[in-house]
This record gives C-alpha cells, sequence and structure tokens, in this order.
C-alpha cells in the first residue's frame, strides 16, 4: 500500500490507543513487543547462522563478496568520511537514553530505587543482548538479501530502501511465516514506540502545562484528562505529517536524531538535577529551552533537514548530529543561571535538595558525604 496511506493509518491507531487505553494499554503492548521481539530476533539470527553452519567468518566473506565496496564494509566508513560528526553521534546516543521521555515514564513507575535501579540493569542487558545480535542480522543481510535478485532492484538496492532488509532476510532464512511475524512485530514496535512518546508529550501538556502552569492546580481530573486527549490528537496529527515528510530518511538515522534532541534538553536538567546542589527551576527552565531550541534549529539548517528534506546544495550547520554543540551549550546555560538566580524560588531549591539528601541519609539510602539518587520534589 501507498507510504502515506500506511502512515496515516498508523497514526489514526497510535491516536486511538493512547486516548482510551492510556498508560495501562501502552505499558501492555510495551511488554508483548519487547518479549516477542527479542524472541523472533534470536530465531532469525540463529536461523542466519545456521544458512551458513554456525560461521560467522563465513558469513562476513559472503557479505564482503556480494557487496559493491567489498572489504571496505568492514572499515569504519562513517567515521573517516566525517570524524567530528560521528563524534557528536556518539555522544548523542551514550547521553540521549536517560533523557527519552517515554524511559523516564516507566523510571517512575517504578515503587521504589532499588526497583528502579534493577529494571534499569534488565533493561539495558537485554538492549545489549539486542545490539548484539545485530552484528549477526545485518551482516546476514548483506550476504543473503545482496545475493538474491528477487529481493534487489535493477540497480543493486534493497526492494523497498535500506529499511526493508531485515524483512527480506526474514523471508530469505523462514519464509512467509518468519515474514509475517517480523512484519507484525515491526508493526508493534511502531504502535509502542509513538505511543509511549504521545503519551509522555500528552501528560506534560494536560498536567505540567495546563493544570500546574495555566491553572495553578485549580482543575479537575475531568478536564485535565480532556485537555490530555486533545493533546494526544494534535501531536498524532503533527507526527503524522512528519512521518510522511521524512519519508526517505533511515530508521536508525531517525534513531539517532531523537537521542541527539533527548541529550540536548532532558539530559542537562536530568544530570544536574540529581547530582548539584546549586541547580534551581530557572536553570532547569532555560538550560532545557536552550538545548531543545538549539537542536531543533540546528537539526532543521543541518544535512538532514536543510539539504536532504528541502533539498539545498549545502547546509547552513555542518554538524549531524549537533549535539557536539548543543549539549555543552545547555549544560552552560543550566549553570549559568542557576549561579546568578537569586529569586525566593532559587533558594527554596537549593535548600530542597540538601533536605532531600539529608531524608534519604536518615533512611541509609544513600551516605551523609553522597550526593542523593533523587532530586529534589
Amino acid at each position: 500500500m501507498p507510504y502515506a496511506s500506511a502512515v496515516v493509518i498508523v497514526g489514526v491507531l497510535m491516536i486511538c490507543y493512547v486516548m482510551f487505553g492510556g498508560m495501562v494499554a501502552t505499558t501492555w503492548v510495551q511488554i508483548i513487543k519487547a518479549v516477542i521481539l527479542l524472541l523472533t530476533a534470536t530465531f532469525t539470527a540463529l536461523l542466519v547462522l545456521a544458512a551458513f553452519g554456525f560461521s560467522y567468518e563465513r558469513i562476513i566473506a559472503k557479505a564482503v563478496e556480494v557487496h559493491a565496496k567489498h572489504a571496505a564494509i568492514l572499515q569504519p566508513q562513517t567515521f573517516a568520511a566525517a570524524p567530528v560528526s560521528t563524534i557528536s553521534l556518539g555522544i548523542a546516543l551514550f547521553f540521549g537514553a536517560a533523557g527519552l521521555p517515554h524511559l523516564l515514564m516507566r523510571v517512575f513507575t517504578v515503587p521504589d530505587a532499588r526497583a528502579a535501579r534493577v529494571s534499569v540493569f534488565w533493561g539495558c542487558a537485554m538492549v545489549a543482548y539486542f545490539f548484539s545480535l545485530i552484528f549477526v542480522i545485518g551482516f546476514g543481510g548483506l550476504a543473503l538479501v545482496g545475493s538474491t535478485p528477487e529481493y534487489l532492484l535493477p540497480n543493486g538496492t534493497p526492494r523497498g530502501g535500506g529499511n526493508m532488509v531485515a524483512i527480506h532476510l526474514s523471508q530469505a532464512v523462514g519464509g512467509n511465516l518468519l515474514l509475517g511475524l517480523n512484519s507484525a512485530i515491526g508493526f508493534a514496535t511502531i504502535l509502542a514506540v509513538v505511543a509511549g512518546l504521545t503519551l509522555a508529550a500528552a501528560s506534560a501538556v494536560s498536567h505540567d502545562l495546563y493544570a500546574n502552569v495555566l491553572k495553578r492546580g485549580a482543575v479537575s481530573e475531568g478536564s485535565e484528562v480532556r485537555v490530555a486527549r486533545i493533546a494526544t490528537l494534535a501531536i498524532g496529527i503533527v507526527a503524522v505529517l512528519l512521518g510522511i515528510a521524512f519519508e526517505k530518511q533511515n530508521i536508525a538515522y531517525m534513531v539517532g536524531l531523537a537521542f541527539s534532541i533527548s541529550s540536548s534538553s532532558n539530559f542537562p536538567v536530568l544530570i544536574l538535577a540529581l547530582y548539584w546542589s546549586g541547580f534551581t527551576t530557572r536553570g532547569a527552565v532555560a538550560g532545557g529551552t536552550v538545548g531543545l531550541v538549539s537542536a531543533l534549529v540546528l537539526t532543521v539548517l543541518g544535512p538532514p533537514v536543510w539539504v536532504k528534506v528541502l533539498g539545498h546544495a549545502q547546509p547552513i550547520f555542518p554538524l549531524d548530529p549537533p549535539t557536539l554543540v548543543t549539549l555543552p551549550l545547555a549544560l552552560v546555560t543550566c549553570v549559568l543561571v542557576s549561579i546568578f538566580d537569586r529569586s525566593q524560588q532559587g533558594e527554596a531549591d537549593r535548600a530542597g535538595f540538601l533536605r532531600a539528601k539529608a531524608q534519604l541519609a536518615s533512611k541509609g539510602i544513600v551516605g551523609q558525604d553522597e550526593t542523593p539518587a533523587l532530586s529534589k520534589a
């Protein structure tokens, strides 16, 4: 079916899912998706290994043989071509995960700090395991899909683009059954991720902006839910339009772009709130805003949007992603604004941090000379 139609259908399903299912429905689709994704990825990797006699060396050799660049695919091509941008991407991926809103929501749903640490540990372990499978699935896709004409266009590129290689690989090693299963999991993954992000965004609009900022707490639960649903609809429409606009972009690149924005806006606020007693509300708002705006603006002026989407010959800003600039800029803004903040709220913020530290120390969660595991309320 046409790409735009598929995006609209997924967008409508996601909007309905979040509007009527809420956190419980989003949680269950994420749990089921994660379990099935890990199992099928493992199964696919085992089938790829079996196709080459469980020899990873033979997989690499075949991939090198069929690829147009041959042995050059084993070289760090991206880093060699744009080392500064590659370092910037690495920083975004390293720090961005800590600031992704749909992940932060999960940490906030656990009963205590110990459960949060255990959850993060197992989450990181599962992510690391899944990434290790990519070495088999990725080179297996090069070897098997790249050597099968039915999956290739006349110019040698995969049918449907690079995002379809894993789906083609599923059919190559497991037939239509695995093809259908992995396609369904891809759909469930899309639904789970966008539902989580939409839920986080709608909650921020309804609870933080509407209830606490605009209404200053004088709001009923019904009106807050109604605003959340309106926000879900608006965010869903924007997401659909952006999804259509970025049709030709690689999925892995789009993930890096999201991490770049997260590492520039949410991570500086999070890390300073956890570990610096001098951090204030004004510093958080100023630093988060500067990080968010600079990341968005420099991304639009950079290669991903200015060149690949808008069609200009050269980008105005060369780094892709801009994290190497935007993350330090956000941190410096947070620190400077907090240092010069002499407001009553700022003094209350500093006192609240020390009070939280003392409370945690009294419960044995942290030592008297340790920084607290939780920020001020």
